[in-house]
C-alpha cells in the first residue's frame, strides 16, 4: 500500500492511497465463492449455483461492498501510519478502477489544530455566587399561587390582575382588522400577554361597555398591517373576572406532591428546587464566562471549517421554526459566534486533556437525576439516556466542561461577584 499526504490548507489534508488490484480481486472472488455455498436461487440446488450466475446476479453489489470495505480498512491503516486524526469522516474520491495493477483513491479531510500552551493564570474571570433566601421561597410560593388562581366574574370596572374578555376591531388608514365584524380575545391585565397600550385601554371598563380608543401598536406586533401604527380600536367588554388565589394550606401543598400536606416540608421542597435551578444557572454562567475569556485570549487559533459551519447551522436553526432549514444568510451571520464557540470548546477539551481532568461519574448521575426530576416519569428519562449513546455523550460532555470551567476559575484571576437569586435567574437585559 502506498500513501502520500498533501497539505491543501492550514488544516485541510488530501491523502492519496494506492493498494494492489490483486487484493481487491482476491476478496471479490472469495465472497463470490462464499455466496456459491450459501445463496439460494430458484432452479438450483443449495450450494450448486454456478459461479457465472452469481457473478451476473450479484457481481456489481459484491465489488461495491469489497471496494468500500477495502477503502475503510486501508484508510485506517494510512491514518495510523501518518499519525493523522481527522475531525470527521473524510470525503472519498475514486474511480474504483485498476490502473497499472493498483486501485487509488483520495481522502480529503480536516485535522485538529496544533494547540498553543493554554495559560489560564492570566485570565480575569468573574464568578457569580448567590444563595436562596426565605424571601425567594416566599416569592416562588406566590408565583405558584398565581399559577393556580381561579377567576370569578364581577360587575365592577376592570383593574390590573383581572381577566378581561372583549371583542374589538382596529382601523389604521384604509386597513381594518378583522375585515368584517369583531375579533374576540381575552387576557389578564398586566400579565404581559398584551402590549401595554392595549392593557391601558381595557383598564377601567365593566362588562357591557362599548368604547373607542386610539391605540399605538408596537413595531413587532404580529399583524404587519397594524405593527408600528396608531389605530382607532372599537371595543366591547364581554366580561370581567377577578383573580382568586388559593390559600397556602395543606390542600395547596398536596397539589405539589406533598402527600401529608405539611407546609414545612413543602417549603423545603421549594427551597431544594430553587437551589437546584440556582446551582445549574451559576455553573452555566461561569462556563460561559470561561469560554468567552478562553476564546478571546486565543482568537487567532485556526479551527476546522467544518466544525464552524456545523455550529453556525445549529445557531441559525434557533432563529427559524423547528423542522425548517435556516437560510444561508442566517448561517453566514452566525459564523463569527460559531467560530468563537468552536475555539472555546476545543480549548476547554485541551485543558481537560493537559490537566488530566477525568469525567466525574457522580456528577453525571446527579445531572441526569436533575433532568429527569422535571418530568412526570423520571425513571423513563433515566432509561432513555442510559440506552441512547448520543444523549449520554452530550450529557457527559456538558459535565466535563463544567469541571473544566471550575478548574479554570480556581487557577485564574477570579473575582467573586455576590448576586441575589433574582439577579442570577433574571439578569437585567435578559
Amino acid at each position: 500500500m502506498q500513501v502520500s499526504v498533501e497539505n491543501v490548507g492550514k488544516l485541510e489534508r488530501k491523502l492519496t492511497v494506492k493498494f494492489p488490484a490483486e487484493r481487491f480481486d482476491t476478496q471479490v472472488n472469495e465472497r463470490i465463492a462464499e455466496m456459491g455455498r450459501t445463496v439460494r436461487l430458484k432452479g438450483f440446488r443449495p450450494g450448486k449455483v454456478p459461479k457465472t450466475v452469481i457473478q451476473q446476479r450479484y457481481g456489481d453489489q459484491v465489488r461495491s461492498e469489497v471496494l468500500s470495505d477495502l477503502i475503510g480498512s486501508t484508510l485506517r491503516e494510512a491514518f495510523a501510519q501518518e499519525k493523522l486524526q481527522p475531525v470527521a469522516n473524510p470525503s472519498i474520491d475514486t474511480t474504483g478502477k485498476p490502473e497499472n495493477g493498483e486501485i487509488a483513491y483520495t481522502a480529503t479531510f480536516e485535522v485538529m489544530p496544533e494547540f498553543p500552551e493554554v495559560d489560564v493564570s492570566a485570565l480575569e474571570i468573574q464568578r457569580p455566587v448567590a444563595v436562596v433566601s426565605d424571601a425567594d421561597i416566599d416569592k416562588m410560593i406566590e408565583t405558584l399561587r398565581l399559577q393556580r388562581r381561579s377567576f370569578d366574574q364581577v360587575d365592577r370596572a376592570s383593574a390590573e390582575g383581572d381577566f378581561v374578555m372583549f371583542e374589538y376591531s382596529a382601523v389604521a388608514g384604509d386597513y381594518r382588522f378583522p375585515a368584517e365584524g369583531l375579533e374576540r380575545a381575552g387576557s389578564v391585565l398586566g400579565s404581559g400577554s398584551l402590549f401595554k397600550a392595549l392593557d391601558e385601554a381595557l383598564t377601567g371598563h365593566a362588562a357591557g361597555d362599548e368604547f373607542e380608543s386610539d391605540v399605538a401598536f408596537p413595531e413587532d406586533f404580529r399583524n404587519e398591517s397594524l405593527a408600528g401604527q396608531t389605530a382607532k380600536v372599537s371595543f366591547k367588554i364581554i366580561k370581567v373576572q377577578e383573580p382568586k388565589l388559593p390559600e397556602v394550606d395543606a390542600e395547596f401543598a398536596k397539589l405539589f406532591g406533598i402527600a401529608d400536606g405539611d407546609l414545612e416540608t413543602f417549603r423545603k421542597e421549594v427551597r431544594a428546587n430553587l437551589e437546584r435551578e440556582l446551582k445549574a444557572t451559576l455553573l452555566a454562567r461561569l462556563k460561559s464566562e470561561v469560554a468567552e475569556k478562553l476564546a478571546t485570549a486565543h482568537a487567532e487559533l485556526d479551527v476546522p471549517n467544518m466544525m464552524v459551519q456545523s455550529e453556525a447551522r445549529n445557531l441559525a436553526s434557533g432563529s427559524v421554526p423547528q423542522g425548517q432549514q435556516p437560510p444561508q444568510q442566517l448561517i453566514e451571520a452566525a459564523q463569527p459566534m460559531a467560530r468563537k464557540r468552536v475555539i472555546a470548546g476545543l480549548l476547554m477539551g485541551e485543558v481537560a486533556r493537559k490537566q488530566e481532568i477525568k469525567l466525574d461519574r457522580t456528577r453525571v448521575a446527579e445531572q441526569l437525576a436533575a433532568i429527569a426530576s422535571t418530568y412526570e416519569e423520571p425513571e423513563k428519562v433515566v432509561e432513555l439516556y442510559n440506552n441512547d449513546p448520543q444523549l449520554m455523550s452530550g450529557l457527559q460532555n456538558r459535565v466535563i466542561e463544567d469541571q473544566v470551567a471550575e478548574w479554570v476559575a480556581e487557577h485564574a484571576k477570579t473575582t467573586v461577584q455576590d448576586l441575589s437569586f433574582d439577579e442570577v435567574m433574571r439578569p437585567v437585559g435578559a
